[in-house]
C-alpha cells in the first residue's frame, strides 16, 4: 500500500526510532516520561510556561491529571494504541484536527529530546529525523496494526523472542499486558483510563474481551503478515 497523506478523521500508524537505531532512554523512568507526554501534549493549546510545576502540584505526570486552572484539554489526535520500545515508538492515531498528527508528534518528540538532553547534559537530536506514518484504510488493517503495536512489539522482548512467545502464548500475553510502556493494559481495562480515546475504541475494532484470542490467531498464523508493518 503506497503512502497517503493523513487527513482529518483518518486513522494512521506512526513510527519513529532513535538516531542510528540507538536506545532512546537511559533509565526506565525516561520511557515513562515519554509515555506521559502522549497525554499532556495532546492538546491544541500551548501548555503554560510552568507546566511541569503545575503537573507536579496536581499529582505528578503519572497521575494523568489536567490542572484545573489550565485551558480545557482539546485533543489534536485520538490515541488508539501505542508501544514504546527501547529504541523506537509505535502509535495508532486518528487525526482530529487538520495537521494534528504532525503537531502532536513534533511536540512529543521535541519535549522528550529536551528532557533527555537536560537530564544527562547532552545535546543534539534523539530521534532519527521526521517520524514515518502510513494511513490505515480498512478494518482488517486497523485490527492487524492494533495487534502489531500492542502484542507483537512487546513480545519482541519476551525471553526466547517471538518464536518462543508464539509457542508459550498465554505466558507471553501476560508479559505483554505487564509491559509498562504499552497501552495494552489500559485497552483491556486493567489500568485506569488515561491516554487512549475509549469512546472511539468502543465504536471500532474488536471487543477488548476477545483481543487475546484474536491476537493468538494473528501471532500463530499471521506473524509473517504482521512483519510487513516494519518500516
Amino acid at each position: 500500500m503506497g503512502y497517503r497523506e493523513p487527513t482529518t478523521d483518518s486513522f494512521v500508524h506512526v513510527y519513529n526510532r532513535g538516531v542510528k537505531k540507538l536506545d532512546i532512554f537511559r533509565e526506565q523512568s525516561d520511557l515513562a516520561r515519554l509515555m506521559h507526554s502522549l497525554f499532556y501534549f495532546n492538546t491544541t493549546n500551548a501548555l503554560p510556561s510552568a507546566w511541569r510545576r503545575d503537573i507536579e502540584r496536581a499529582g505528578g505526570m503519572g497521575s494523568f491529571v489536567w490542572p484545573e486552572h489550565w485551558e480545557p484539554r482539546s485533543p489534536l489526535v485520538a490515541v488508539l494504541a501505542f508501544t514504546i520500545m527501547p529504541n523506537h515508538i509505535h502509535i495508532v492515531l486518528k487525526e482530529i484536527v487538520d495537521g494534528g498528527i504532525g503537531k502532536f508528534m513534533h511536540r512529543v518528540g521535541m519535549s522528550y529530546a529536551k528532557f533527555i538532553n537536560e537530564k544527562y547534559s547532552e545535546s543534539g537530536s534523539l530521534f532519527e529525523g521526521t517520524y514515518k506514518s502510513r494511513r490505515i484504510d480498512d478494518d482488517a488493517d486497523l485490527r492487524n496494526l492494533m495487534i502489531y503495536t500492542m502484542i507483537k512489539n512487546p513480545l519482541e522482548l519476551y525471553t526466547g523472542g517471538l518464536a518462543q512467545a508464539c509457542r508459550e502464548f498465554d505466558q507471553a500475553y501476560d508479559h505483554a499486558v505487564a509491559y509498562p510502556f504499552t497501552s495494552l493494559a489500559e485497552y483491556l481495562g486493567a489500568s485506569k483510563p488515561a491516554i487512549l480515546d475509549h469512546e472511539l475504541l468502543r465504536n471500532i475494532g474488536d471487543d477488548p474481551t476477545n483481543f487475546k484470542e484474536v491476537s493468538r490467531e494473528a501471532m500463530t498464523y499471521r506473524l509473517e503478515q504482521l512483519e510487513t508493518f516494519d518500516f
